[in-house]
Order: structure tokens, then sequence, then C-alpha cells
């Protein structure tokens, strides 16, 4: 064997090991950390030669999902209560489960200028809708009737309600004009610390229970590398920067 192929050789038995050590993991993400998420998703990938593979939407159907077979690894839910169920129900890796973000809410129009500082649009503008995501199945949604309800608001706006079925559709419904408002997620509509476009109101943390998102392994991701890579990943100064520039807190 020359001088030149023992090197030469080794490096391609290098390339052959290479997509061995890394791996990649099924990640059920909840619909309002989307873009973070992507941001996330990409560096760790960078990072640690890992892939995730994800899917975004409903924190409660994920939750039916994954009772159901469904094989995603890691739940990203929007919430603290699903996570804990499933643990309680055995379908989750033991000592896995914490709290990734807490999330913002915020009333929230695409019309410049319409939204004030105080909310006090609630109860002036004639507005004919207000969109929100289904109370029943999205976090967000809970902590907007809270909202309301603080307020004192809710008998007299309920009528207007246009329900999402997560915060996805909720934005939908006002970034295409279907409802004048809404209440959304701080990280749908901020980037690097500012709100992107339109008017918005952030809600004060006061006014409903603290929306503490939470990350859990799942029983179908016990022994996956990147599913054990990601959930470091997640409480890495980098990902930490990242979930704040989009209005959450740590």
């Amino acid at each position: 064997m020359s001088r030149l192929s023992k090197p030469l050789l080794a490096f391609v038995l290098l390339l052959g090991l290479h997509p061995a050590l890394a791996d990649e993991v099924s990640v059920a993400v909840a619909a309002n950390f989307t873009a973070p998420m992507q941001r996330i998703a990409a560096e760790f990938e960078k990072d640690t030669g890992h892939k995730a593979l994800m899917a975004f939407g409903s924190s409660g159907k994920f939750y039916a999902q994954i009772k159901n077979g469904a094989p995603f690894q890691i739940l990203l839910s929007a919430d603290d209560e699903k996570p804990a169920k499933l643990e309680q129900e055995g379908l989750t890796v033991p000592g896995s489960r914490f709290t990734y973000a807490v999330g913002t809410l915020v009333l929230w129009s695409a019309k410049p200028g319409y939204v004030d500082a105080k909310g006090e649009v609630l109860r002036k503008a004639p507005f004919k809708k207000l969109a929100l995501a289904s109370p029943k199945l999205a976090p967000y949604g809970a902590a907007a009737v809270e909202t309301l309800t603080a307020l004192g608001l809710l008998a007299a706006v309920e009528p207007r309600f246009v329900l999402g079925e997560n915060i996805a559709q909720t934005y939908q419904f006002v970034q295409t004009g279907n409802a004048e408002l809404g209440f959304v997620a701080l990280s749908q509509v901020m980037k690097d610390g500012k709100v992107t476009d339109g008017s918005a109101w952030i809600v004060p943390a006061r006014m409903h229970t603290p929306i503490r998102q939470d990350a859990v392994i799942l029983a179908t991701g016990k022994g996956n590398a990147a599913a054990e890579a990601l959930l470091k990943y997640l409480k890495t100064d980098k990902a930490k920067v990242i979930i704040r520039a989009y209005g959450y807190e740590i």
C-alpha cells in the first residue's frame, strides 16, 4: 500500500462512518413555535449533524395522535399539561420533560395603528370579528378567554368570536383580514425583538395563567441519539437567544 493510500483510505472510512454517527428525530411542534423551531432545527443540524423532522400543529391533536400510536419521538407542546399527562400515562422517557419556553399572548391586527398599546380597541372599535384559538384545544385560546374575563369583556365580545383550530389558523384569520383583530402568539408577529407588521398590544402576563410550554422525549424516542441531543440543544445559550428573539421567556 502506498504512503498516500493509507490516509486516503482513512478519509474514505471516516466519510462512511459519519452518517452512522448522525440520526434523525421526529418532532411534533406546537404551531406557535414554528418560526423559532425552524431556525433552531437548522442550527441544530449544522452543529450536531442530527436532523429534526418536524410537524407543526395543535398540541391537543398531537396528544390524541400520540395516544393512538403516532410515531413522534419528541413533543414540543404549547402547554405543560399534555406532556405531564403523557408522562403519567407512561408514554414518555422519565425525567426528560422540561419547560423550554413561556409564551406571550398578543392582541394583533394586520392593520397598522388599529390596535393601541393598552388594548382599548376591544372596548372602543366597532369590529365584527375577533379571532382566537379554540380555548378547548389551545393554551393561547384559553389565555385569551382569561384575559377577556379579567377585562370584563367576555360576554360583550364572545358573539364575535372566530375560533381557529390552532394558533396558526387563528393568525391566518387576522392576516387575511377575515377578522379585524385576534389573540395570537407574540412569536408569530415578532422577529428579533420587534413586531414586524400591523399593530399589537402585548397582553400583560398577570392577566392569564402562565403559558408554560414543555418539551418531552416520547417513549418511541428512547435511545434515539438525535432526540436526546435536541432536548439538550434547546437548553443551550444559542437556542435561548433564538427563543427570546421571538418574544418568549425562558
